[in-house]
């Protein structure tokens, strides 16, 4: 039992501070730097040209606040972990499209303009990837706990 609590505990702990950095990362995109910025940054890319670029602009921020606030709050936690996984692996897809094109561009991760560091950011995407899988687990053992007390 002591076990199961300090998983609990370590998960909400680890959805808390992902939660925080997502809705960060998307409020840096909106308030911080700017759609506008933004927007040459996926444009900088050159997977989409526009609308599309905009269109993303616009959309992506907002679903970081949301899965993010969703995570923190404990809303809806194995849609929010989905959601925020779908969105990292688009967003290695796009740097390692970038990485594959030796573009060196802003990744547009938090609206500086400092040059991507590729493996830096293989680094970071494959901890999300690690965490989200074992906050996915958790959620998932804890769900079938609760399903079957209702049983």
């Amino acid at each position: 039992m002591k076990i199961k609590i300090q998983s609990a505990a370590c998960a909400l702990i680890a959805r808390v501070v992902l939660g925080c950095w997502f809705v960060f990362s998307g409020g840096m995109k909106i308030f911080g730097s700017g759609i506008d910025r933004f927007t040459r940054d996926i444009s900088n890319y050159k997977l989409v040209g526009p609308p599309l670029d905009a269109v993303a602009a616009y959309t992506v921020p907002w679903f970081e606040i949301v899965a993010g606030l969703c995570l923190m709050l404990g809303i809806l936690r194995r849609g929010a972990i989905l959601t925020i996984a779908g969105l990292v692996v688009v967003f290695a897809f796009c740097i390692g499209w970038a990485w594959g094109h030796e573009l060196d561009i802003s990744c547009g991760c938090h609206g500086g303009g400092a040059s991507i560091h590729y493996w830096g950011k293989a680094a970071e995407f494959t901890g999300y990837f690690i965490l989200l899988g074992w906050l996915w687990r958790v959620e998932s053992r804890n769900n079938g706990i609760t399903d079957s007390l209702a049983a």
